[in-house]
C-alpha cells in the first residue's frame, strides 16, 4: 500500500486538520463501522452515528465562523465525507446531504437567512435538498412544483420524490416554480422550508437496493405555507443557484463513491493475502495481481483528481463545472467496477452477506445514478469539445 501512502501524504495536512481526520477515523473505527451490518440489515435511520457525528461537530467546517461554524479546506471535507462512506455509505450520504442542501443558503443567503437558520445545522441539525420530482430528474426544469406568493408569504404546492434525509431534516432546500413566470427555466426558484410546517408531509420512504439506512422519502406540498423572507435570492434565480449549487455537491458525491471503491479495495488486498486455494495465496494468482494493479490505478488516478478539483475549489476558482462532472463520473464507475471485481475475488463469499462485499456492490449502484446519470455527465463532457 505503499503507492498510496505517497499519495495521502502529498495532501500535507496541518497540525490541526490532521488532528480532526484523526478523530474522525476514530469515531468511524468506533461507531460508523461497528453499526454497519446492522444498519443495512434492518434498515434503520443509524441515529447514533449521526450523534458521534455531531459529537465532534462535523457540521461546522462548512459553515461559516459567524453562523457558528469552524470552517476548513473543501479537500478536508472530501476527505471526511470519503472515511465515513468507507465504513458506512448510509451516514456517508446523510451527512454529505448537509452540505448539499445547506451550501447554496451559504452562498446565496443574505445574512438575516444565514444567521436565522445555519446555527440550527451547525449545532448539529439534518438538511435535505429537494430538486427531484416524477417529471424532474436529470432535467430539473421538468418540475412543477409551484410557488406562489400571498403577501407575506409563498404558498408551496407540488411533490417530490427520492428525497435523502427527507423524514428527518431540520431544514429542506425545496425547488419550484414561481407562478408568477410563465417560462420554464427563468421561473425556477429556491426557498428554505422548515420542519413542522403545516401542509408538509412525508407521503412515502422508498425500499432500495443499496443505502439502507439513509432515508428516502417522497414529500408533499398541500397549500404549504411559508415566509418570504426564506426565499432565497429573488424568484426565478433558481436555475443559476441550482447549477452551482450541483457543482459543489458532485465533488461530494465523488468523495462518496471514493470511499466506498477505498472499502471494496481494501477488502481485496485483505481477503487476497488470506485466503490460500491450491496451497498458495489468492494474490499469488497472476490474474488476481493484475485486477488489483488495473484497479489501484485507477484508484490513484481519482484520488490526485479529487485533490486537484479541490484546490480548484479552495483557491477561489469558480468554473469547474466539467472537473466536478468528470470526478463525479470516474467516482462513481469506479465504485462500481471495483465492489464488482469485489464480489468476484471473494468468489461464493462475496455472495454472502458474512462478508461485505455484497453490501458495498449495493451501495455502489446509486453513484452512478444520482446527482445527474453518469450518461448525463458524459453528454456534458463530451459536448464541451465541439467548435463554437
Amino acid at each position: 500500500m505503499k503507492l498510496f501512502e505517497k499519495v495521502l501524504a502529498a495532501r500535507n495536512w496541518n497540525d490541526e486538520e490532521r488532528q480532526i481526520l484523526d478523530q474522525v477515523q476514530r469515531m468511524v473505527n468506533e461507531v460508523v463501522a461497528a453499526n454497519a451490518a446492522d444498519i443495512d440489515r434492518t434498515s434503520e435511520f443509524p441515529w447514533k452515528n449521526v450523534e458521534a457525528i455531531n459529537a465532534l461537530g462535523l457540521n461546522t467546517i462548512f459553515i461559516p465562523e459567524e453562523f457558528g461554524g469552524m470552517p476548513m479546506p473543501f479537500k478536508l471535507y472530501l476527505e471526511i465525507v470519503s472515511i465515513i462512506a468507507e465504513a458506512c455509505a448510509s451516514t456517508g450520504i446523510i451527512y454529505a446531504t448537509n452540505y448539499h442542501a445547506m451550501k447554496p443558503l451559504i452562498d446565496f443567503g443574505n445574512d438575516e437567512q444565514r444567521a436565522r437558520l445555519l446555527p440550527r445545522i451547525a449545532e448539529g441539525g439534518l438538511a435535505a435538498l429537494a430538486i427531484t420530482e416524477t417529471t424532474a430528474g436529470s432535467d430539473a426544469t421538468g418540475m412543477k412544483t409551484s410557488f406562489t406568493p400571498d403577501g407575506d408569504d409563498i404558498i408551496i404546492k407540488g411533490s417530490k420524490i427520492f428525497i435523502s434525509n427527507g423524514d428527518v431534516a431540520d431544514l429542506y432546500l425545496v425547488f419550484g416554480k414561481w407562478s408568477k413566470i410563465e417560462d420554464p427555466k427563468k421561473s425556477i426558484s429556491v426557498l428554505i422550508l422548515e420542519k413542522g410546517t403545516e401542509g408538509f408531509n412525508i407521503i412515502s420512504k422508498e425500499r432500495k437496493m443499496g443505502h439502507n439506512g439513509s432515508s428516502t422519502c417522497g414529500l408533499s406540498f398541500e397549500n404549504a405555507r411559508v415566509p418570504r423572507a426564506n426565499l432565497l435570492c429573488d424568484p426565478g434565480d433558481g436555475l443559476k443557484i441550482l447549477l452551482a449549487s450541483l457543482n459543489k455537491s458532485r465533488p461530494s458525491v465523488a468523495a462518496h463513491a471514493r470511499g466506498i471503491a477505498r472499502a471494496a479495495f481494501r477488502d481485496m488486498v485483505d481477503y487476497g493475502n488470506e485466503r490460500v486455494q491450491s496451497g498458495k495465496a489468492v494474490l499469488d494468482f497472476q490474474a488476481n495481481q493484475f485486477t488489483l494493479a488495473d484497479l489501484a490505478s485507477e484508484l490513484l488516478m481519482l484520488e490526485r483528481w479529487l485533490d486537484y478539483l479541490a484546490d480548484l475549489i479552495d483557491s477561489g476558482d469558480t468554473d469547474f463545472g466539467l472537473e466536478a462532472s468528470i470526478a463525479k463520473l470516474r467516482a462513481s464507475d469506479l465504485a462500481m467496477k471495483m465492489t464488482t471485481e469485489c464480489v468476484q475475488f471473494h468468489g461464493g463469499y462475496g455472495y454472502c452477506q458474512d462478508y461485505r462485499a455484497e453490501r458495498l456492490m449495493r451501495d455502489a449502484k446509486i453513484t452512478q445514478i444520482w446527482e445527474g446519470t453518469n450518461q448525463v455527465h458524459r453528454q456534458l463532457i463530451g459536448r464541451s469539445f465541439r467548435s463554437k
